[in-house]
């Protein structure tokens, strides 16, 4: 029976979907208590200066630079889930050893950025698996659903995590406060390893016995390991949707990125914020996603996928250039701009990042999913740790309101790239055989 003759379920009443989307909940809101916990612990405990928290922050994005090819090739021979599984656990105990190390009275900068580093390759893995999983899961007329339902559990996370997260570092300072992220993960790999029947039968991609023929949309053979890293690259930057919909994502994370490896430190040092200040604003202005996500899909369906693309990816800059016009003590204005700036590019993201990645998922073959993601993921993350390294240099010589200000300004034209291809004509979402090819 094909996709098409099977009756469509919503997806609230699909239990192997609802294990997915609880794990993956869970999993969201250790990590932003984590977001806010772990600068603390750079900036207040080590005295990590605006380069050195560019390289934590690079830390974490590296790996997608690094490995993100190999990872996609690999995921497209293992089974899904249990990279999965295997990453939730591995993030679990790394995380673990920054409270040990606190509490030891041996944590150093070193070390978070080790940890930090390590945690990016199982990210990079997890990601990259989790993106190929759900099409297998769900089946691709569904994809926008499931995506804006786990996107609302990232900006419900967004929502409660940051308050919580800015509390716990105040009442148990900030490594601590980061065992919430490690119990996350460890909750979040026992929900993945309850997910049977169709999602187990579906973990492994790749036929044993190669079809004949080199088309892209073909299952590859379990052939040279460069062979297949080569084909995911020249099925994203041979297809017009895929390579400009990663130079837009690309251009606006490297922006974001400038004006990221900053933030900390001027609403610390220069804005003067406490840490349940920060934590506040965050918790508002994901508000943005939250409400983004329930509305994503009508949205998309009213005005169509590809203009929804195109007008959202750059709708956040204008607002994070506003938080560099900051003024030191204006608590009530600080928060203001920060909620605001975090509303709108969280719901711009959202809407975005619901549309553009079911898009990619709708319009690739299952047997190149996972280098697919792996390819768009090393091309648009991969300016992250390059925006993060510029971002501290300016920090350190034109000063960290310099590089908020400039990330802004440069994060609000990545929608260019998306006006040289065929997106902005796409009403409606496309298989692999009605994508555009021009």
């Amino acid at each position: 029976m094909t996709e098409s003759a099977v009756p469509r379920r919503s997806l609230n009443r699909d239990p192997r979907f609802l294990r997915l989307w609880a794990a993956e909940t869970i999993s969201h809101f250790g990590s932003s208590i984590t977001g806010i916990a772990l600068p603390f612990v750079a900036i207040t405990l080590l005295n990590a200066g605006p380069l050195e928290v560019a390289i934590l922050n690079l830390a974490d994005f590296l790996p997608f630079l690094l490995i993100g090819l190999l990872a996609g090739a690999l995921v497209d021979r293992l089974p899904r889930r249990a990279v999965l599984i295997g990453g939730d656990l591995g993030r679990a105990a790394l995380i673990l050893t920054i409270p040990a190390a606190y509490l030891a009275g041996l944590l150093t900068l070193t070390q978070l950025i080790v940890v930090g580093f390590s945690v990016g390759v199982l990210t990079v893995f997890f990601d990259v698996a989790y993106q190929a999983y759900l099409p297998s899961l769900i089946g691709r007329k569904d994809l926008v659903e499931g995506n804006s339902k786990l996107e609302f559990s990232r900006s419900a996370a967004g929502l409660l995590g940051p308050g919580l997260g800015g509390l716990l570092v105040e009442v148990l300072r900030a490594p601590v406060a980061m065992l919430v992220d490690a119990a996350s993960f460890l909750v979040s790999a026992l929900f993945l390893t309850t997910i049977k029947d169709r999602a187990a039968a579906a973990d492994s991609t790749i036929e044993e016995t190669p079809k004949k023929g080199n088309s892209d949309t073909e299952k590859p053979a379990r052939g040279a390991m460069r062979h297949e890293i080569a084909e995911g690259l020249r099925f994203v930057f041979r297809h017009p949707v895929l390579r400009t919909v990663g130079a837009a994502t690309a251009t606006s994370n490297l922006f974001s990125s400038i004006g990221g490896a900053a933030f900390m430190l001027f609403a610390i040092n220069e804005l003067k914020m406490s840490p349940a200040l920060i934590g506040a604003a965050f918790s508002l202005g994901s508000v943005g996603g939250l409400v983004a996500s329930l509305v994503a899909g009508p949205i998309s369906r009213r005005f169509g996928v590809g203009r929804v693309i195109v007008t959202t990816v750059a709708l956040g800059g204008p607002f994070e250039f506003a938080v560099g016009l900051g003024i030191a003590g204006a608590d009530a204005l600080n928060l203001l701009l920060i909620a605001a700036a975090g509303f709108a590019m969280g719901g711009s993201g959202t809407i975005y990042n619901i549309n553009q990645v079911s898009l990619r998922q709708a319009i690739t073959p299952e047997a190149m999913s996972g280098r697919m993601n792996a390819t768009m993921r090393w091309f648009v993350w991969g300016t992250m740790p390059i925006g993060s390294i510029i971002g501290g240099i300016i920090g350190e010589t034109l000063g960290v309101r310099a590089a908020i200000l400039i990330g802004g300004a440069g994060a609000t034209l990545a929608f260019v790239p998306l006006l040289f291809g065929p997106v902005w004509r796409i009403k409606e979402m496309p298989t692999a055989e009605e994508a555009p090819r021009t």
